[in-house]
Formats: structure tokens, C-alpha cells, sequence
């Protein structure tokens, strides 16, 4: 099996399994009424979720997950997520399965979503946002066509 496909994500609210494999928290802040025991953790990797102001930003906008997904590809294009991205990245495509937990009730469009997409798809974050944004870059470089 391939270790990008190896990747899930959960609430870190539901049951731990023994197939859930290594259980990685990518949320800032710990879960709410969870005990360290019931959540069995393996890995709390604080560093890669949202930031304060982006979190608090998307719960008063759920309906920019657009934009949302965008501003966090962003920050964690930041030289300052590297050291967690690495080690996400480690953990993710070791032998074991590895499973993303998050605490957010939106279990369609979350940042551990996007997380995963870069785990099954991407090896860093882009530099530019959204689908379009390298090729868009290079567009406004060149030069405009002439008029015929």
C-alpha cells in the first residue's frame, strides 16, 4: 500500500482504533473535555494548525473554506512550519498508518482536510494560491500579445 493512501483523518472525539495507527493532533489547541488517556495521542504536532487569527477568522466564516484553504496553504509555506511539515511528513510515510486528528465538528473542511491533501498529493505547500497559481504567475510575467 502506498503511504500517501495510508493517511487518514478523524475526530479526535471518536473511538480510538488499533487501525487508526499512529494518531497525530494537528490542532493548536487540546481538545475540550478530552483526557490525555482517552485521546491516546501519539504525536501533537501544535505548530501546523491555523493560526489564532486565521482560526478564529474561518468560525466566523464557515462558508470561505475557499478562502480559508488558500490563507493556510500560506502559513504553512512559512519557514517557520518547516520543522513540523518535515515532521509530519516523517510520521505520515513511516510503516505505520497514520491518522490526523482534529477536534473541529466540520469534518469535510478542517485544516487537517488540507493537511491530508498535502500528504496525498503534495510534497510542500505551493507558493502560490490556489490551483491556478504558478501558471497565473507566469502569465502576468509575460509580455501582452501584440494586436492584430
Amino acid at each position: 500500500m502506498a503511504a500517501a493512501a495510508r493517511v487518514r483523518i478523524k475526530r479526535v472525539y471518536d473511538e480510538p482504533r488499533a487501525s487508526d495507527g499512529l494518531r497525530i493532533l494537528v490542532d493548536r489547541l487540546w481538545p475540550r473535555g478530552l483526557s490525555k488517556e482517552r485521546a491516546r495521542i501519539d504525536s501533537w504536532l501544535r505548530a501546523l494548525a491555523p493560526s489564532d487569527e486565521l482560526r478564529r477568522w474561518y468560525h466566523a466564516r464557515p462558508g470561505l473554506w475557499l478562502s480559508f484553504r488558500r490563507r493556510y496553504l500560506k502559513e504553512l509555506a512559512r519557514p517557520e512550519a518547516a520543522p513540523a511539515l518535515d515532521e509530519l511528513y516523517r510520521l505520515a510515510h513511516g510503516r505505520k498508518p497514520a491518522t490526523l486528528l482534529f477536534a473541529s465538528r466540520n469534518q469535510e473542511r478542517n485544516n487537517a482536510t488540507v493537511l491530508q491533501d498535502l500528504l496525498n498529493g503534495m510534497r510542500k505547500p505551493p507558493t502560490g494560491t490556489g490551483p491556478a497559481g504558478p501558471r497565473a504567475a507566469r502569465h502576468r510575467e509575460a509580455k501582452p500579445m501584440p494586436r492584430r
